[in-house]
């Protein structure tokens, strides 16, 4: 191939056509396998099933006494070190027969045999107990050509192993005859009836079904094969290599059971067993076991004694004993029981994989029926998908002998030089798998590790072979296929440029990425107003400190100013100014610098924002709660139908919040009087031993605290709570129960479930939606006179959330009737600088403390607010956010609606706060020497609590007690640190 010109014409189409990048993935890249496979999607899954697995044979396999009794499971541990005799690897071996016989549906008048040896040596056992040399008479079909001809030439080196086996049993024995086999003009075609009875054909041999993947039978050639069989049954037998027949069989559903009766078929299950490749199950018509019992009365080849499936009758002369099916390893379904023993070692844990496979695939997929169904209705999907892709094409082109399981591809490309084919079709692998692909200027392409073992068999026409069976969802099908297209094309980029590279022509490779794209104007000045106090302790001028977020706008290179924005050309370009005015607070302050989006952005805490102030790029809410965000320019503070992005960040001040309702519950709980006692002690005016009994308490251990809201500010309170050896009920919406019932806590459908006899009430659920008509959110008054009529007598109340969620009135009443002893309020209180009035949520409370004193506690929202770090962090993380919404379009943390062109930056919160992150996940998973010493304390953690989970005997459970008490604490302390230290411990997002 040495036409430049049309090569770099190829390489850009092939660009062009892979410029979107890659096709999604496949759930499972392992196209390889059979279609008996535990069908797990990646490692997660796969060590799941393994631990499910476990439980199973634990479950199924019992131990009992001698009087009969159940004494605990079996392990796999155990299993795995006993021996292939005796109980309970019987039972494994019976259980596996029977499953199996029963899930494909086999008749019971067939009996099932079990054997060593894998797809080859299996099968030729097989066809050796049933075929007989000394027979002159007996004419054996081979529905393959005959090996080495011509037509077999296409077939493929493993059909025509099959067939060259058959031809050496008769070549090498003594009364042998070839040509006693007829073997067909092409590939997986049955005669008629008429001609098979014409050839005097007494064994039908099917090798070529799906060996390869190439083809089906028909219904018609199926129709056929029964009418031969049932024109003498006793003397006509037809044995297939059902490797990938059973459960996908395309056929109606009358024929598949006919076959199933009338035909025996031969299964190899690919599993490590005793030294051997493999073992195989065989089902037998009763016409071929007595065909086989009549072979071994004259022999005409000796099979090797680990192979025979039938054993001598008396043991004790294994050479010249009557040999009978009746003492081999068949499973006799009509009386449920092994006739025999396996002939060889194998391994129980093997056998017991194979059933809790075929029932999970059951319970995955369905029956049989279903699994033939979804087998045929993937290689629809696969013709579909072929008709309009016209770079892949199928290599049976008769769609009805197309198989069920296994498809197998080949390319139509322009590429007509064989040798540079076969360097793509290479390549393609190698991207489908793990190993990538690197183009010769240095480029590499990672592996996909969409298919792996996606080969066509040695000799077998076509590039691609997979096994596509119904134990694949149709999506995976597709995306099999959408992969196998991007990768051949990638393959064919990188082997045209080390063509080209051969004639000098060579291509620079693409500059990387440095980070993500910016999407400012260079050429603008971008402004930020920020409307409060970014740090609370004061500096060396008596003043709030704003030291720490001025440096660390400037380190992120921005700008930091004192004041109200000025000249706006006077600023320098390309550069994010940020206008710090924290003493604004009512809307004739706010509105003239705000009412012409006079600023692009804004960082607010508790300032009330007009609706009218307009801030077109996005604003951020320092803490969680968006109500006070009123700005029409996101749609207030809900966030909804503006043209720009409310976030927030939560979870910031999440812990001092927590902390200040805790130290108010601690202040009346335990009720302690420690300012008299101190008073008394200090004047000298106490005795101890006789006067300590006048002031009985009770700790805060045992009681029960109710919380509403599982947000970050609830659940920090619940676990503080908790750390008390408090009883904690949470309210909140449904989808959280998982969660809270995860951490330890009890979950409340209502706010009077969760109320019901608690000690404390705490509340967090925050204003909830905004009511645009009525200008009242969701969850004003939700703290009603039920709910707090359901609380014990003289319980305590903690609204550290917003003054508006409780009704005031219930409380009032509350008060007064003892119901709650006492109450501690933390809400909003403003007062309007020219006329003294006073205004906020807070209002309501003043008059109950004058009708109830020393029963409230009122606070000004000062529990979060007056937390120097929490605002400094909270005041850094929203120039973050403003730094990308600006430069990034990407909206961190977004509350509401995203604006149109703009991307979703995920959540952020602080480590251990609110709810675990994907992105938290992915931080953690580069975090290898912390998540290497996780991995192996939950390991230890699993090891021994699955030991003592498994085991029953008392005496065995108390040794691994006294073994590994040490170890197993030590490593739930460290897995329970560590998981706090990636951020790993509390809800899941989402």
């Amino acid at each position: 191939m040495t036409d430049i010109a049309q090569m770099q014409e190829q390489r850009l189409n092939a660009l062009r056509q892979t410029a979107s990048g890659a096709p999604k993935l496949p759930s499972n890249p392992f196209f390889g396998v059979g279609p008996i496979t535990d069908a797990t999607t990646d490692e997660v899954d796969s060590r799941l099933r393994r631990i499910a697995f476990d439980a199973w044979i634990e479950k199924t396999y019992r131990k009992f006494d001698d009087r009969g009794n159940d004494i605990g499971g079996f392990t796999t541990a155990e299993i795995s070190r006993s021996m292939h005799r005796g109980y309970p690897a019987d039972k494994i071996l019976t259980d596996m027969m029977r499953a199996i016989h029963r899930y494909f549906g086999f008749p019971k008048e067939n009996r099932m045999a079990v054997g060593l040896g894998g797809g080859h040596s299996g099968f030729t056992v097989c066809i050796q107990h049933l075929m007989n040399a000394n027979d002159a008479g007996q004419r054996v079909y081979v529905d393959t050509p005959r090996p080495e001809s011509d037509p077999s030439k296409a077939a493929g080196f493993f059909r025509q192993s099959w067939a060259t086996q058959l031809i050496e049993m008769q070549r090498f024995a003594e009364k042998g005859c070839e040509s006693r086999i007829h073997f067909a003009a092409s590939e997986g075609v049955i005669p008629t009836a008429a001609e098979l009875s014409d050839l005097g054909v007494s064994i039908f041999v099917g090798v070529g079904h799906e060996t390869t993947g190439a083809n089906a039978y028909t219904s018609a050639e199926i129709r056929e094969l029964l009418s031969w069989l049932d024109g003498d049954p006793a003397n006509r037998h037809a044995v297939f290599d059902a490797t990938s027949m059973l459960g996908a069989m395309p056929w109606e559903p009358e024929l598949v059971s006919a076959v199933m009766a009338k035909c025996c078929l031969f299964m190899p299950f690919q599993k490590a067993i005793g030294g051997i490749s493999g073992y195989f199950v065989a089902s037998f018509t009763p016409h071929a076991l007595a065909l086989i019992e009549k072979n071994q009365q004259d022999p005409a080849w000796a099979i090797p004694r680990q192979l025979k499936i039938a054993p001598p009758i008396d043991p004790r002369q294994p050479f010249s004993a009557k040999r009978s099916v009746d003492a081999g390893p068949f499973y006799d379904p009509a009386e449920d029981r092994m006739l025999g023993g396996v002939i060889n070692t194998y391994s129980a844990l093997a056998f017991a994989e194979t059933t809790f496979g075929l029932l999970q695939s059951e319970a995955r997929v369905g029956t049989i029926v279903e699994l033939n169904r979804r087998s045929a209705a993937n290689r629809a999907v696969i013709d579909e998908w072929v008709k309009s892709h016209p770079l892949l094409s199928l290599t049976v082109t008769d769609a009805e002998r197309r198989g069920a399981a296994v498809t197998l591809l080949k390319v139509e490309d322009d590429i007509t030089d064989a040798g540079i084919h076969a360097r793509i079709i290479a390549r393609s692998k190698q991207l489908l798998g793990y190993e990538g692909i690197t183009h010769p200027n240095g480029e590499y392409e990672p592996g996909l590790d969409a298919a792996r073992y996606v080969n066509a068999f040695p000799g077998t026409p076509g590039d691609y072979r997979a096994w596509v069976g119904g134990i694949r969802e149709p999506d995976d099908v597709v995306a099999l296929l959408e992969n196998l297209q991007y990768a051949y094309l990638r393959a064919k980029i990188v082997v045209l440029e080390e063509e080209l590279a051969k004639h000098g022509v060579t291509f620079e490779a693409p500059a990387k990425a440095d980070g993500a794209v910016r999407k400012d104007d260079p050429n603008r000045a971008y402004t930020v107003l920020i409307a409060d106090l970014v740090g609370l302790r004061f500096g060396a001028g008596g003043e709030p400190d704003y030291s720490e977020v001025k440096a660390y706008i400037e380190e992120k290179g921005g700008s930091f100013h004192l004041g109200p924005l000025g000249d706006r050309s006077a600023l320098e370009k390309g550069r994010i100014h940020f206008f710090y005015q924290p003493n604004l607070s009512t809307e004739a302050e706010i509105l003239p610098q705000t009412d012409k989006g006079q600023y692009d952005a804004l960082i607010a805490a508790a300032t009330f924002i007009p609706k009218s102030s307009v801030f077109p790029l996005g604003g951020v809410r320092i803490g969680a709660g968006t109500g006070n965000m009123g700005s029409a320019s996101w749609g207030g503070g809900n966030g909804e139908g503006g043209e720009a992005a409310l976030m927030n960040t939560p979870g910031i001040n999440s812990r001092a919040t927590a902390q200040m309702a805790v130290k108010a519950i601690l202040k009346v709980m335990p009720d302690l009087p420690v300012d008299r006692l101190h008073r008394m002690v200090a004047g000298g005016d106490f005795d101890t031993g006789r006067q300590l009994k006048d002031f009985p308490t009770a700790k805060l251990e045992g009681r029960k605290l109710a919380v509403l809201g599982y947000g970050n500010i609830g659940r920090e309170v619940a676990k503080l709570a908790k750390a008390f050896g408090m009883t904690v009920s949470i309210y909140a919406r449904e989808h959280h129960k998982r969660w809270i019932e995860a951490e330890g806590f009890d979950y409340a459908a209502s706010p009077v479930e969760a109320a019901s006899g608690a000690d404390v009430l705490s509340v967090h659920i925050g204003l909830g939606r905004l009511d645009a008509a009525t200008g009242i959110y969701s969850n004003a008054g939700t703290v009603n006179a039920k709910v707090l009529g359901a609380m014990k007598d003289g319980a305590v109340l903690v609204n550290y959330d917003r003054g508006e969620v409780v009704d005031a009135g219930a409380l009032d009443a509350a008060l007064a009737s003892g119901k709650i002893a006492h109450a501690a309020i933390d809400a909003d209180l403003f007062s309007d600088a020219a006329t003294g009035t006073l205004s906020g949520p807070m209002l309501p409370y003043l008059p109950l403390e004058e009708c109830h004193k020393g029963k409230l506690e009122l606070l000004p929202h000062a529990a979060a607010d007056t937390d120097h770090p929490s605002r400094v962090t909270g005041a850094k993380q929203a120039v973050d956010q403003i730094f990308d919404v600006i430069r990034f379009k990407s909206v961190v943390n977004l509350k509401g609606d995203l604006p149109e062109g703009h991307v979703s930056g995920g959540s952020r919160t602080p480590a251990g706060i609110g709810k675990v992150t994907k992105q938290v996940v992915a931080e953690a998973g580069g975090k290898a020497a912390l998540l290497e010493e996780l991995r192996q304390a939950s390991e230890k953690i699993a090891a021994i609590t699955g030991a003592l989970s498994a085991v029953s005997d008392r005496g065995h459970q108390q040794r691994i007690v006294e073994r590994y008490t040490g170890l197993l604490v030590e490593n739930a302390d460290r897995q329970r640190a560590l998981l706090d230290q990636l951020g790993l411990y509390g809800p899941a997002e989402g």
